[in-house]
């Protein structure tokens, strides 16, 4: 039998706690169906639906607070229609507050699968049903979190891929699983990063920050740089030496089931660098001064040598000089002309062979091949990206031109000025500068 309700007026209350299902799944759509299957049965007329991709575990959320704003506004009557008791909260306090925000703007509860009473047996069971979703909810973070130390406990990272991995579906020993693999080329990127610094061939992470900003296809800030922090983190992240360790859940460091871009005594050479003293940074005109700075050892203690500028009577004089204050030849200053003036000449002493050139102009010529043709086939990948990144932000246009609600409209909107973000890069990165190794 079908209950009418002559001009009743009524709205839709949806909510799934992940984003993902708001935008990539069905689980709102759902809900407003049997909504309106409902609101039709009972003769209501939907004026407006509200959706939230929001936890129950509180009430504060961006489309409750539209829906209550709008019911406040309004001077009739209103049916809040809700497919499910958990779609307004799964905790006993944020719902005990959200019916209570409802009631007090004037608005009556529904739901097709739930009677709301206002007698003390109707609010004895939706407290019930409350503290019951409330323990469901609790439980199955318990059981995910139990899951997710569980695989790191078998060397699978269960968190967000670090920068120069991504997440891969395989089958292993264990069956099938989503592991870490390279994601080129900026595992490659970041391989170099590391490797650079524990040889000493980045002296400084400022320097480390240099190299990384050269990179277009390393990710960047909103200013379009490489914060320290971001460094920092990559310096110190075990998984690059195949290795993970989770120390809030007392999982201790063991080797991981992914392949590592640097091995484990390359990880702890940069440990071993980053617990030492700390350098001052590396200038940027630093080789316009002094080429030599950092690369030239004192003879006493194999200290690299530092440089400065001394002050004459009438000009500023250049010097390299041992900054050990335990070497015997600490304080003795050498004349910059003399320690580069005999670099020059051993390098003067040290000219190739023909047949040595040849082979080293062969050689670099093949590198420089490989290069270009390693080139070309990232302009491919991009080109392809742009396509794909173009598809998407039509299809998110189209769903933002069919949404009812404003925090649904705002959530595609940042999705496709993110979108478009990532076009502008790879519509860059497709065009790059290319010669040919003989010059042209």
């Amino acid at each position: 039998m079908t209950d009418t309700h002559n001009n009743q007026l009524a709205v839709i209350y949806c909510r799934v706690s992940d984003p993902k299902q708001k935008t990539d799944g069905h689980g709102l759509e759902s809900q407003e169906t049997t909504c309106r299957e409902y609101a039709a049965r009972h003769g209501y007329d939907v004026v407006r639906v509200f959706h939230d991709d929001f936890t129950g575990a509180h009430s504060n959320r961006p489309a409750m607070k539209e829906m209550l704003k709008f019911l406040r506004s309004q001077k009739q009557t209103y049916v809040v229609i809700i497919d499910d008791l958990s779609r307004l909260a799964r905790d006993v306090v944020a719902h005990a507050q959200l019916r209570e925000a409802v009631k007090k703007v004037g608005a009556i509860m529904a739901s097709p699968s739930h009677q709301f009473r206002e007698d003390s047996d109707g609010r004895f069971v939706e407290n019930v049903l409350a503290s019951s979703y409330q323990h469901q909810r609790e439980k199955n973070a318990e059981q995910t979190l139990k899951r997710m130390r569980a695989r790191c406990l078998d060397g699978y990272w269960v968190f967000q891929q670090p920068v120069g991995y991504k997440f891969a579906e395989i089958n292993d020993s264990r069956g099938k699983n989503k592991i870490l693999v390279r994601n080129e080329p900026l595992a490659s990127i970041v391989a170099e990063a590391l490797q650079g610094y524990a040889t000493g061939r980045f002296q400084t992470q400022a320097e480390v920050i240099r190299f990384l900003e050269d990179q277009p296809e390393f990710p960047r800030n909103w200013r379009g740089q490489v914060h320290p922090q971001r460094v920092y983190e990559l310096l110190n992240q075990v998984l690059y030496a195949g290795h993970l360790e989770v120390p809030r859940w007392n999982v201790s460091l063991r080797p991981a089931q992914h392949e590592g871009l640097i091995d484990y005594e390359t990880f702890q050479k940069i440990q071993t660098r980053l617990s030492g003293l700390a350098k001052v940074p590396a200038r940027k005109n630093l080789g316009e001064d002094f080429a030599l700075r950092g690369f030239v050892i004192c003879g006493q203690c194999e200290t690299r040598l530092t440089s400065y500028w001394a002050k004459g009577r009438h000009k500023h004089y250049p010097y390299y000089h041992c900054p050990n204050k335990e070497c015997p030849d600490y304080g003795k200053a050498v004349a910059r002309d003399k320690i580069e003036g005999e670099f020059a000449d051993i390098l003067q002493s040290m000219r190739p062979s023909h047949d040595m050139f040849v082979l080293a102009y062969e050689t670099f010529g093949r590198l420089w091949e490989a290069r270009s043709s390693d080139i070309q086939t990232r302009k491919k990948g991009w080109e392809t990206e742009v396509r794909k990144i173009e598809t998407q932000i039509v299809q998110l246009i189209d769903r933002a031109m069919e949404a009812e609600s404003q925090p649904l409209v705002k959530a595609y909107e940042g999705r496709i000025h993110g979108l478009e973000s990532r076009k502008a890069v790879a519509r860059r990165l497709r065009s790059p500068v290319g010669v040919n190794f003989d010059g042209r």
